[in-house]
């Protein structure tokens, strides 16, 4: 291996480029991997613009999860070796040819996924599983309204709750977006730019457990349409972060408002999600349940490229990186 090499460079205000940069070598508990792809992600777009600084230790360089193999061992690694194909969750520093991970973060690649897929998976699979079936503790036979749904995260939502045995239902922006979502298990997908996603879920029942990831406009729509004791997750506040909430209703329902991030959270936390998801979703994976679903895909030099479709939002399903 070279001592140096390719990876992304960003400034605020300015195209992304592709630089030499010194190769990584793994610390203690730590892999090196040869990284054949890496998924694009909208944190990627605010740390891009100087709004989400990496935690500390971590790359100043972007990247959030990556597909490949195993190059080199830090000291202690017990389960790898050179040569598996992992994906992994990384603090950093995935658009590169190397990247850093560490060993609990890694899974091994599921085996009916190309490169191009598993790098599809991390970030996506952590969130749901972490938000949806942990804090939200959706049920078999519950039902589940995504917010996004065709989005990365929400076509992956969908996916892994139907294998689960919930009802889903998701919103999206156009018919196509709504086709997707109902194909991957969605038993409605509501347009809403023309349908009022509230008073349609009403007529559904309600639901139990909301993953949302636009924020405020949605805030008391939401609490209305939860069933009793539902549960309302946030993981993102696209369209504002600040919302006026009735207390009462919360209260008659007893819901459960809550939210997460996953890129601050310890290492040993991130490895006990790691085992969660291999015991619980590479398995759906292998019986064909879950796949991630791939719009799009950009040699590593045409990062801003990937960046300008998803700021676009036009994208469905997950944008990757080539290496």
């Amino acid at each position: 291996m070279s001592d140096a090499m390719r990876a992304v460079a960003h400034a605020p205000g300015a195209p992304l480029t592709l630089a030499t940069l010194p190769r990584p070598r793994p610390g203690e508990g730590e892999i090196l991997i040869r990284v054949r792809a890496a998924g694009v992600n909208r944190p990627d777009l605010i740390q891009r613009a100087g709004l989400y600084p990496p935690p500390p230790g971590a790359p100043e360089t972007l990247g959030l999860e990556v597909a490949g193999e195993v190059a080199a061992l830090g000291a202690g690694v017990s389960r790898w070796r050179l040569g598996d194909q992992v994906c992994a969750l990384l603090g950093g520093g995935g658009y590169a040819e190397y990247a850093i991970a560490h060993e609990g973060a890694a899974l091994p690649a599921p085996a009916p996924l190309s490169f191009t897929e598993a790098a599809a998976l991390p970030e996506t699979v952590f969130t749901v599983w972490a938000n949806v079936f942990e804090s939200g503790a959706l049920k078999n036979g519950e039902a589940l309204l995504v917010h996004g749904g065709a989005s990365g995260i929400g076509t992956t939502a969908i996916q892994m709750a139907r294998a689960a045995g919930a009802v889903v239902y998701a919103t999206a922006g156009d018919a196509e977006k709504q086709a997707l979502c109902e194909r991957l298990g969605a038993r409605r997908a509501i347009n809403y730019r023309s349908e009022d996603f509230e008073a349609v879920l009403k007529d559904e029942g309600g639901v139990d457990v909301i993953l949302d990831m636009v924020g405020a406009p949605y805030l008391q729509k939401n609490l209305n349409i939860l069933k009793e004791r539902g549960r309302l997750i946030y993981i993102a506040f696209l369209q504002g972060a600040k919302g006026e909430i009735d207390l009462m209703r919360i209260m008659l329902k007893r819901l459960t408002i809550t939210g997460s991030t996953l890129r601050a959270r310890p290492l040993a936390e991130k490895a006990r999600l790691a085992r969660e998801v291999e015991n619980h979703v590479w398995p759906w994976i292998a019986a064909g349940k879950v796949r991630p679903v791939i719009d799009s895909t950009f040699p590593l030099a045409q990062a801003e490229g990937a960046h300008a479709r998803m700021q676009a939002g036009t994208h469905a399903g997950k944008i990757v990186l080539t290496v």
